[in-house]
């Protein structure tokens, strides 16, 4: 009934709808006239607050409790934008130096023993990341993961339909370990498969998806992803 009136008004040439009608456009739209120096000030005051605020979440409280569910204790660890999602059964060691932002989601496949998931030295996982671990998932040192990377350890469910229906869980056969080498690097999107290895230093392109082993130092892309060139010698070394 009000959506009904709301559309005669709109639609109505008669001089109160269209008052009604601009009235409330201002009401909906206005926002306080913007004094520069007055907000401006106000906005770095602002950033500030937010930026302590995270810092002694940070420190005091997200990183410690990540840290109590690993089952070594990392140095320099840098947990940003709140706690990761742990879900599962499954252990975790971590190298020193990492990052991991608080939106990732670790899982783990219920199974009678815990999985596993190493992590290296120096690994930046980013934004919105899914890591499921099947049996085993292992980051290497100085990998890096973009935004929205999934690795794919095990599918949820079975493949038969009737098992599927009645809530029964993925058979053995559809989980895969994960190993990235050292100095692999993901791009945004990319989803990793169970039981692939990626060698040292190589590259998967935006968006792709991994279903075989990839060679070390190369650039790969698509889906699925393949080849598509060698990198030049010594891209497996080192990087930040």
């Amino acid at each position: 009934m009000i959506s009904s009136l709301k559309i005669r008004i709109k639609n109505s040439n008669s001089p109160l709808a269209k008052l009604i009608t601009s009235s409330g456009l201002f009401i909906r739209y206005f926002t306080f006239p913007t004094i520069k120096p007055f907000h401006g000030g106000l906005y770095w005051l602002h950033k500030s607050v937010i930026g302590l605020t995270g810092y002694l979440l940070r420190t005091f409280y997200w990183t410690p409790l990540f840290k109590s569910q690993l089952i070594n204790d990392p140095k320099y660890l840098y947990l940003f934008s709140g706690m990761p999602l742990l879900l599962g059964n499954f252990q975790i060691s971590m190298g020193d130096h990492c990052r991991v932002s608080g939106h990732t989601t670790f899982c783990g496949r219920s199974s009678p023993s815990p999985t596993t998931l190493v992590i290296g030295n120096n690994v930046s996982i980013n934004w919105q990341n899914e890591i499921l671990v099947g049996n085993r998932i292992v980051i290497g040192n100085n990998v890096r993961l973009a935004v929205k990377v999934r690795l794919v350890g095990y599918p949820g469910h079975p493949v038969d339909p009737v098992d599927r229906a009645n809530g029964m869980q993925d058979t053995p056969d559809q989980v895969g370990d994960i190993i990235l080498e050292d100095n692999v690097w993901l791009g945004a999107g990319v989803s990793v498969m169970g039981g692939v290895t990626i060698g040292a230093g190589t590259i998967v392109a935006t968006g792709s998806v991994v279903t075989k082993d990839l060679p070390p130092g190369v650039l790969a892309g698509g889906i699925p992803a393949k080849i598509i060139k060698k990198l030049p010698v010594g891209s497996e070394a080192s990087h930040d």
